[in-house]
């Protein structure tokens, strides 16, 4: 007779059915990844403008910033109509209190855009407010794109997310450096504090994309070092290092704002185009999953329908002992005595397929794997979450700038000759 219920049989396919269904809101999540990082770049390119035609007192970049608006707005309702459709009418979306909160908090930004354009055109921000408004909408979004990477549960899904959130961190960085030195070059002149925050931007490009790069897969990295070697790199260097040259009293021409903003425009337009690469890759490898899985579940389905409709088993494969986990010595028994490497009990008398129980324990060891591959993956964003945490409390304790405290942070991790995360976490353990 047999040794497993119904139930037992319902519940493992119920598991492979869950997992299918966590893959269908894993793939929603990569469609919204998709209109949330097109936003952003929109945001990114609007930003620009705006500092230049504030920087200009409206006399450049007034058509340019007008038609930005457009696609800017554009982008905002395909997000708009996407969140609708895959998550507010579906009540099984899969979405956690984090996500929905963070997606809350980044829709409440958008809701005031119109506001903060209105201002923009009738000049009454300065570039550095405009600058940070559009800074800190951007971020909000980001923070999406941050926790769909910390709810995805396919490894290979995870890591290109982990890979994305990092290339994109570090635009918005290429993107904040790009509106400094238009404030600089506008104004003919570099303070030394702006001259310090460029430095302190490129160092925090330079991290994203090193994270960038562990997760990366070959396509991606071969497109980023193509885009590190290409022209306009070289003329932001040299720029850069003009920048980093000037003193307190110097001065520089008002023409090269346009030269900075155009060269750095190119770098960030190629960032562009990596990230529209990995946001389809994500869509394919998220679809790709699905149909993998639910083949797997049909081919289950058939081995269980095998099982019931073979013969009685007159005599189990070890004489009285039935197939099961109770007598598997590569399963947890007594506490402290650990597992043996040994095989445990197996069916002989199915040829046809493996055991149920073969079945069972199978699908246990996917589960664990997948698991064990996740947090090797998740890892960044652990310490990406334990750098954010402290850099907040230095700003609150010391009234740091972010700029600043992560400069603090960092000289104190090349003091010890430890990774800036490593020393991120030793300090929140210290305060807990």
């Amino acid at each position: 007779m047999s040794n497993h219920s119904d139930i037992t049989k319902r519940f493992f396919l119920l598991a492979k059915h869950q997992e299918i269904q966590a893959l269908r809101h894993l793939s929603s999540n990569c469609k919204i990844v998709k209109a949330v990082t097109e936003m952003i770049h929109q945001l990114q390119r609007e930003r620009g403008m705006s500092n230049v035609f504030l920087c200009s007192r409206g006399e450049r970049f007034a058509t340019q910033r007008a038609q930005q608006e457009t696609a800017s707005e554009m982008s905002e309702k395909t997000l708009r109509s996407l969140l609708n459709a895959l998550y507010l009418s579906n009540s099984d979306n899969g979405l956690t209190m984090r996500l929905v909160t963070t997606i809350t908090f980044a829709l409440q930004g958008i809701d005031n855009l119109k506001d903060l354009r209105s201002k923009v055109a009738l000049q009454q921000l300065t570039p550095t407010e405009s600058t940070n408004a559009f800074c800190r909408l951007i971020a909000a979004l980001i923070d999406v794109i941050f926790e769909a990477a910390d709810v995805a549960n396919d490894p290979a899904i995870t890591r290109l997310l982990v890979a994305l959130f990092n290339f994109i961190q570090g635009k918005e960085y290429a993107g904040q450096e790009r509106a400094c030195g238009a404030i600089g070059f506008s104004s003919s002149h570099f303070q030394q504090s702006l001259c310090d925050r460029i430095t302190a931007l490129t160092d925090s490009q330079n991290h994203s994309f090193e994270t960038f790069s562990k997760f990366a897969d070959d396509t991606e990295l071969s497109m980023w070092q193509q885009q590190l070697e290409s022209d306009h790199a070289q003329h932001l260097s040299r720029l850069r290092k003009m920048i980093c040259e000037l003193g307190d009293t110097d001065t520089c021409t008002a023409e090269l704002s346009e030269i900075w903003y155009d060269i750095a425009t190119l770098r960030i337009d190629a960032m562009q185009d990596i990230e529209e690469h990995i946001t389809d890759r994500l869509i394919e490898k998220a679809t790709l999953r699905i149909a993998q899985a639910q083949e797997e579940l049909r081919d289950n389905e058939l081995l269980i329908a095998s099982l019931n409709n073979s013969p009685p088993i007159s005599s189990p494969p070890t004489g009285d002992t039935p197939i099961s986990m109770i007598y598997d010595k590569t399963v947890k028994g007594l506490s402290m005595e650990g597992t043996h490497n040994e095989m445990g009990i197996t069916s002989t008398s199915l040829s046809a397929h493996k055991s149920f129980y073969d079945l069972i324990r199978q699908q246990a060891q996917h589960i664990q794997d997948i698991a064990n591959e996740l947090n090797g993956a998740k890892q960044a964003l652990n310490e990406q979450k334990a750098i954010d945490r402290v850099k907040l409390l230095l700003m609150q304790q010391g009234k740091l700038s972010e700029s600043q405290a992560y400069k603090k942070l960092q000289s104190a991790a090349m003091e010890q000759n430890i990774r800036i995360a490593e020393l991120a976490q030793r300090m929140l353990e210290s305060l807990s």
